[in-house]
């Protein structure tokens, strides 16, 4: 029997605005490497650009990345931009803008809202684009999102971002949101075992036609240095299809809707491979059920 072809577009396909995308993505939080700045071990440069080429190779034209993403070493940016420029055309690269970092790492305040063209502007520097396909405002403390989110919107207006979303928020945050400009993302911590109280909100953007993009659904929550949690009903569905937890973790997460999509992100070949696979996998609802 021939083995099944391994692309991205096996998990089917989702459209941000205007722009349709694969449903297997790949987040680049990880690619810096650096254990003191959270990214677990150092990379290797050489093989994390091979890997970025071979991810879009096989289909991946979603990727997911930040400008405080980087390493004493090398930044998430850098790396896409030597391993992707020129971008295909069917590429979206959606950044995040909000949080930010000092030059040791150490955590900044919330940008201000006049702070955010600034951001937008070092991540379009880094990548080497005159735009991005999607910028999420990733807020943290908020009451109302209405300033920075407008203040993104202005930039969208200027041409400098196509689609905007919204990262880490409460569901009050994407009304506020949807009354100043269209939200085409929401990216939260969300998994098996992990933020399983977004149900409710996950299904809300469903029937909204905003993507739900989960962050930790593989590692589990506050598992930023890689990994796989641990979990045995994963473990035993795992084994009855002959797959990785990661592959079940993955393919759960596309189960729970058309809008959900899913960002793994590795700096392994193999792994890279075992994650893309991951969107042909299909749960029974037996095993579904023994995952809730």
């Amino acid at each position: 029997m021939p083995t099944p072809l391994i692309n991205a577009s096996s998990a089917g396909t989702w459209t941000l605005g205007d722009l349709t995308v694969n449903r297997i993505g790949f987040g680049a939080m990880r690619l810096p490497g650096g254990a003191n700045y959270g990214y677990g071990a150092a990379s290797d440069r050489d093989r994390v650009i091979g890997v970025l080429r071979r991810a879009v190779e096989l289909g991946v034209n979603h990727i997911d990345t930040a400008a405080f993403y980087f390493s004493p070493l090398r930044s998430a940016n850098e790396l896409i931009n030597r391993a992707l420029a020129p971008y295909a055309d069917d590429v979206v690269i959606a950044a995040k803008v909000g949080p930010g970092r000092d030059p040791s790492g150490e955590w900044l305040p919330l940008a201000r809202p006049d702070q955010l063209r600034g951001q937008v502007e070092e991540n379009l520097r880094q990548l080497g684009r005159d735009h991005l396909d999607v910028v999420y405002l990733r807020q943290h403390g908020l009451d109302s999102v209405a300033e920075h989110f407008g203040a993104l919107a202005e930039l969208r207006d200027a041409g400098l971002i196509r689609h905007l979303g919204l990262s880490n928020i409460r569901p009050q945050h994407l009304a506020q949101a949807q009354a100043i400009a269209p939200v085409v993302s929401v990216q939260n911590p969300y998994g098996v075992d992990t933020r399983r109280m977004h149900d409710e909100f996950l299904r809300a953007c469903g029937e909204q036609g905003v993507a739900f993009v989960p962050f930790f659904s593989v590692a589990g929550e506050g598992k930023e240095s890689g990994g796989v949690a641990r979990n045995e009903t994963v473990l035993a569905v795992a084994q009855a299809h002959g797959v990785t937890a990661a592959q079940v973790r993955i393919a759960w997460t596309l189960s729970r809707g058309p809008h959900m999509l899913a960002i793994p992100g590795t700096g392994n070949p193999d792994h890279l491979v075992e994650n893309i696979a991951a969107g042909a996998l299909r749960l029974s609802p037996e095993e579904l059920a023994s995952l809730e």
